[in-house]
């Protein structure tokens, strides 16, 4: 009996294409967008001071362009993420295909059970459609007694779990792990900003309180950038993970009102 998979998510070559792509995009605004010449005096993206935040967050440095890169690869994942777990979830609720699955089972109406699931699709339907077909291959062997027909459905659903979940949990590492460089790297940002800006100012000679304003200003960007990108990475993060432990509890759910019956109903 074959094990049906939903298929979803990036596979790793492409994962790590996807991040290296976001990346060179992030370069492509930080010198076209960021570092266009109206957003300096004199248009003058080097040695002109910047007349707006996309000006001054060029001039925070080479680390923007792989924060922006970084930002983006957050968005890319979570856009990923999304698609396949709405894929997974199914078409329908889940809560409310759960009950009806009881129902059927309860009524010992497998193939409505089963059509129930074909309908439904994603990971929760294909555990549950495993299971129940399971069910039904078992309960008429004699050849097996109640202990190992219940072992053999349980058996059953967990190696269609297993198929599943890292299905669910797949390119989440990426998302976690942004989360963690986007504020390292930006901090990383940050000082070298500052050691320039101090460090152009006590070339200076004569303190200039403008010039330290401007290169602590343009310090920050990457503060900010670096931070917006963690902030974003843990909440897709805590979404994503919330929705597969929801859907997880709902194939245990289901998974056990199916051993349940049959216990119930086996002699």
């Amino acid at each position: 009996m074959s094990t049906k998979k939903t298929s979803g998510g990036f596979p790793l070559v492409i994962s790590a294409f996807a991040i290296v792509i976001c990346i060179a995009i992030g370069w492509f605004i930080y010198l076209k967008l960021l570092g266009a010449p109206k957003n300096f005096e004199g248009e003058d993206p080097e040695k002109g001071h910047p007349h707006n935040l996309l000006g001054t967050m060029y001039k925070g440095g080479v680390i923007v362009p792989f924060l922006l890169g970084f930002f983006l690869t957050v968005w890319t994942f979570a856009i990923e993420r999304f698609i396949t777990i709405m894929r997974a979830n199914g078409r329908g609720q889940t809560d409310k295909f759960v009950s009806n699955i009881k129902s059927f089972i309860a009524n010992h109406d497998f193939e409505g059970a089963k059509a129930e699931c074909d309908k439904q699709k994603g990971s929760l339907a294909n555990v549950v459609h495993e299971g129940i077909a399971k069910y039904q291959f078992v309960k008429d062997d004699h050849n097996m007694d109640k202990e190992a027909k219940v072992h053999a459905i349980q058996k059953s659903l967990e190696e269609a779990t297993a198929l599943e979940l890292p299905m669910l949990s797949k390119n989440m590492v990426v998302i976690s792990t942004m989360a963690s460089i986007g504020t390292l790297t930006g901090l990383i940002g940050t000082v070298v900003g500052m050691i320039r800006a101090f460090a152009a100012l006590a070339n200076a000679g004569a303190p200039d309180t403008s010039a330290l304003a401007t290169g602590i200003s343009e310090a920050l960007v990457n503060t900010l950038v670096g931070i917006a990108t963690s902030a974003f990475a843990i909440i897709f993060y805590n979404l994503f993970s919330n929705r597969v432990d929801q859907i997880t509890y709902a194939m245990d759910e289901a998974g056990f009102s199916i051993i349940q019956e049959f216990q119930s109903s086996e002699k």
